[in-house]
């Protein structure tokens, strides 16, 4: 199979981008980050968090297993490796990222061991530095690996992962396609459908994510890909059909919690919003991700239910803290919340760090609304400009450059903009897609029908 190039930014958007100092992690050995940062903008790399599994689950019997042999054989440097390894993926599973500093404790030990040969803390510590949105140095680790084994086909997805997130999108493109080569299976294909639909190619996403389930070796490759087919489905508006497929995992794989929060997404956009609540809960309770905390918050208050929302957004901003203390970058789902809940000074400051740590399509579009609610419209739009230049059906991006517009008075362009955000997906945020709505009816011409029906067609 070969993969359609990605399309490469224009130098113009790149050296500006730089000019103005431009969210899951990816894991070697299991998800991305946009898991445990997911988000929106989850470039897919693997399998999204499960949260603690009754009785004692793979992961924490392998730590164990592979502390027990260090207490026999300290000084063997794979065995470290590995453990840093599992360190790092246990974040995903617990949400503790009290784990990070201990996998770079055992991965630090592993390569003073051996500094010559050793892929396997190598790849470790890549996935250490992705995890902690510190792409450049996941990107050095990645290199050094493959130059040390070429033939590992994760190795590459690392690779990939941090390309992506770098805004080097055509060196991404040839890193899937040299793992995929290597190794036709779900994580790679999934990268591939991440490729796809960062440029637009909804279709190929679907397909190619269609082939990583097919290809699933085990119920948890089938509850990771039956996740994202949820997803793409969430995100371009038909949320039946992402609530059949989050169904159909955790039917599979019960305990995945990532699948209660796609689930949850769906079931509030069909006005489910009790049953989304309690699969929701029941996803912070198992794994209280931020993402999943905030995403609670939010629905709270769209059903007016202010004292639970004040009560996530204040746990989201312990975890972002508890994140921070553990290295963690802060990504594009602080900025927004800054923005949207909190401190818009701070708001701006995060984002023109995440720019710079993570050129990526998300970090643009969270700096441009940054700028927008600082008042800086002009700037905002040249970032939001940046944010959609591979052609992404994002309806949360659409929206913030159609309220940019709006800013600036270009009413036409922020009709068309919300016109477009909300055929996407008109239910895209609970907050955010009726303030589409009603500023898409306010800037109608007189006369105009409402645009309630609009959406919901395009979708």
């Amino acid at each position: 199979m070969r993969l359609r190039r990605l399309p490469q930014p224009r130098r113009t958007l790149l050296s500006a981008a730089v000019v103005t100092t431009l969210g899951l992690a990816l894991f070697l050995a299991g998800g991305l980050g946009l898991a445990p940062w997911p988000s929106a903008h989850n470039p897919r790399s693997g399998e999204p968090a499960t949260g603690p599994p009754t009785g004692r689950d793979p992961m924490t019997a392998e730590i164990t297993a592979l502390q027990e042999r260090l207490r026999r054989t300290p000084k063997d440097p794979v065995t470290l490796g590995t453990l840093g390894l599992n360190y790092v993926q246990q974040v995903k599973t617990t949400g503790d990222p009290t784990y990070y500093p201990k996998a770079e404790e055992v991965l630090e030990r592993s390569l003073a061991l051996d500094t010559a040969d050793n892929y396997t803390a190598m790849g470790g510590m890549a996935a250490l530095e992705a995890a902690r949105h510190n792409f450049t140095r996941a990107l050095d680790w990645s290199k050094r690996a493959i130059a040390l084994n070429p033939y590992s086909s994760f190795l590459y997805g690392t690779l990939a992962d941090a390309y992506t997130q770098l805004g080097r999108y055509s060196d991404a493109a040839d890193a899937v396609q040299k793992m995929v080569d290597l190794k036709p299976g779900t994580p790679s294909l999934a990268r591939a459908s991440y490729a796809a639909e960062l440029r637009g190619d909804t279709v190929t996403a679907r397909t190619e994510m269609r082939r990583a389930l097919k290809s699933a070796s085990g119920p948890t490759d089938q509850a990771f890909a039956r996740y994202y087919l949820s997803e793409i489905a969430f995100n371009n508006g038909d949320p039946a059909t992402a609530l059949s497929e989050a169904e159909a995992g955790l039917r599979t794989a019960p305990s995945y919690t990532s699948l209660l929060q796609i689930k949850a997404r769906a079931q509030a956009a069909l006005g489910k919003t009790d049953a989304a609540i309690a699969d929701l809960t029941r996803a912070v309770q198992r794994l209280p991700l931020p993402e999943y905390v905030l995403q609670l918050g939010e629905l709270y208050q769209s059903l007016g239910r202010h004292k639970e929302a004040v009560q996530q957004y204040e746990i989201f901003r312990a975890e972002q803290k508890l994140f921070a203390d553990n290295g963690v970058t802060p990504d594009s789902d602080a900025v927004l919340f800054e923005a949207d809940h909190g401190d818009r000074e701070r708001a701006l400051a995060i984002a023109r760090q995440g720019v710079e740590n993570r050129p990526f399509l998300d970090s643009h579009d969270a700096l441009a609304w940054a700028l927008h609610v600082n008042g800086r419209d002009e700037e905002a739009l040249a970032e939001s400009d940046r944010a959609l230049a591979l052609g992404t059906r994002n309806a949360l991006f659409h929206y913030h450059r159609a309220m940019i517009q709006h800013a600036l008075g270009n009413h036409s362009a922020a009709r068309s903009g919300l016109t477009k955000a909300l055929a996407i997906n008109p239910h895209f945020n609970p907050l955010q897609a009726p303030k589409a709505r009603a500023a898409l009816n306010a800037l109608r011409p007189a006369g105009a029908e409402g645009v309630e029906h609009e959406g919901e067609s395009g979708a």
